[in-house]
């Protein structure tokens, strides 16, 4: 995965999207009619370069058949119009005139605009099935177990280190990475000011190995600003998503804290564990840091607002519900089912049996308000979460800085190898509010209700490097604990609204690298 560019830090998906069109494939024959469109399912998983054998992840047969590239991109065209949600927008092309499936799918879809000038679809990507598959069923994937965050994207450059995974090569003993050091030199390449494409490419090489067993070589600088030089070797890493669970006594009752990075299928055994502990300890509000959370599966954010506010608060609740084009009205174009309500799932769904099984009674901490450390990064199902509580009532107070403004969702579709992520629905809670493109921002001003629900004023605060999540003495979380006794900002902000966000973003807050793995929002686990 390429990050770094010779002029900025830009984000890229794993699996190199090409441009436009590039000329007609030796493969490729006539027969395009505009407007035309023969189903789907007479092209899918005809490739022109078939997997054999059986999938190492899911362990079933590979259903590949051979075929050619044209039959993979007239795949997506049919399948594109049939589920995209705002199919009429895309511009029929000729699937003959583009020389990969990737470059093919890169322009199918809306070029519209929101009112405030942002793309209407912000997140069409792909992935490669089997680093997906690895990643959602199991948490693996290759590297270090560091998070990177770009703070400055262009020269002189800023990458600083937001968290990590436990048992991992970034904290094993001669790295020791820890939340707030930088990174100034990878392989002997200056991060900080190199220009030329060669010192490019070593800096991806190293900060994000295609591989394990990648050795790479780090200058790092602590926040006292010392220097070391440490060694990595890149692994399968297991991401950890549910962290540093604990509670803040304070005079008022305990605080239940905890990181909350993923919304992976390994992640549903960690938020049960958690949410059992701060049950048992009488906790009388919790803050749930999602600033990094890019989302995940819609269920198991169901789970977490059920485990948040009850039964009682959300006994026959919407928490979501999905609305899909208007070729599909009433049946889920995928599953085939009647359109229904995701409600707050009182039970486990054993996304992975290993860890948790299925129908297992989920705690619940019966809170009538919570509070969300959100920044840039928060997106999709974690956004779900905000959207889900508020509908059922609950007041959900933000802290931090505006979301990335993501209430759709998709379905991932496997095809000759590629997973495409392509926006099939628009989900609302339980008051039909589904309506934030351009994110949920913390309200400096006096609490009120809307249609959207109860909004309690929350506080703008810029990510804070200077100390780890979960210290009491953190920017964000500091924020949230006097807040709880004083209903006010410590420090409030001279005005709110977007101008303040962005300004808010800009002075600190960093944004991590983009992967198909962020900004998701899958609506089962099947």
């Amino acid at each position: 995965m390429r990050i770094l560019t010779t002029a900025s830090l830009v984000a890229l998906s794993l699996a190199a999207c090409g441009g436009g069109g590039g000329g007609s494939s030796p493969q490729l024959t006539a027969g395009w009619q505009m407007g035309v469109f023969q189903a789907a399912s007479n092209y899918a998983n005809k490739c022109a370069a078939p997997r054999m054998g059986t999938d190492p992840i899911t362990h079933v047969a590979y259903p590949d058949r051979a075929g050619s590239l044209l039959d993979e991109n007239n795949f997506l065209r049919s399948w594109s119009n049939d589920l995209y949600l705002w199919y009429s927008e895309i511009a029929d092309q000729d699937p003959a005139n583009f020389s990969t499936a990737l470059s093919y799918f890169n322009v199918l879809k809306t070029t519209a605009l929101t009112a405030t000038g942002s793309k209407k679809d912000k997140f069409h990507f792909t992935y490669l099935t089997s680093d997906w598959e690895a990643m959602a069923l199991t948490g693996l994937s290759a590297g270090y177990g560091a998070q990177w965050v770009i703070l400055s994207s262009a020269p002189p450059r800023s990458l600083v280190i937001a968290y990590t995974d436990p048992n991992t090569p970034a904290t094993a003993v001669g790295a020791n990475l820890v939340r707030g050091e930088y990174v100034l030199m990878v392989d002997g390449v200056d991060l900080v000011n190199s220009t030329t494409q060669a010192q490019v490419d070593a800096l991806n090489a190293g900060l994000f190995p295609s591989a394990v067993g990648q050795s790479h070589t780090f200058v790092i600088q602590d926040r006292q600003g010392g220097q070391r030089t440490i060694n990595m070797v890149s692994a399968d890493v297991t991401s950890t998503p549910v962290q540093n669970v604990h509670t803040i006594a304070t005079a008022s009752g305990n605080v239940g804290y905890m990181l909350f990075n993923d919304h992976l299928a390994t992640s549903e055994r960690g938020l049960y564990d958690a949410f059992t502990a701060l049950a048992g300890q009488n906790v009388t509000d919790l803050v749930i840091d999602i600033r990094y959370n890019g989302g995940g599966y819609l269920d198991i954010a169901s789970e977490v607002g059920y485990m948040v506010a009850g039964p009682t608060a959300t006994g026959g609740k919407t928490f979501e519900l999905a609305q899909f084009n208007s070729k599909h009205p009433s049946t889920d174009p995928v599953t085939g089912s009647a359109i229904a309500p995701t409600l707050f799932l009182t039970a486990s769904q054993g996304f992975n049996a290993s860890l948790l099984a299925g129908g297992q009674a989920l705690p619940h901490l019966d809170l009538a308000r919570v509070f969300v450390l959100t920044g840039a990064d928060t997106c999709s199902a974690s956004e779900a979460v905000i959207n889900g509580l508020r509908g059922a009532g609950v007041n959900v107070i933000q802290i931090g800085s505006t979301t990335c403004g993501k209430p759709y969702g998709f379905y991932p579709q496997d095809n000759c190898g590629t997973t495409y992520f392509s926006i099939e629905f628009r989900g609302v809670n339980h008051l039909n509010f589904g309506d934030y493109t351009d994110g949920f921002s913390p309200q400096n001003t006096q609490a009120s209700s809307t249609p959207t629900g109860v909004l309690l004023p929350g506080c703008s605060i810029a990510d804070d490097f200077s100390h780890q999540l979960g210290d009491a003495a953190e920017g964000r979380l500091a924020e949230a604990l006097s807040y709880r006794v004083s209903g006010a900002c410590a420090s409030p902000a001279s005005g709110f609204g977007k101008a303040l966000h962005a300004q808010v973003r800009s002075a600190g807050d960093g944004l991590m690298p983009a992967s198909a793995l962020r900004a998701l929002m899958i609506p089962t686990r099947h």
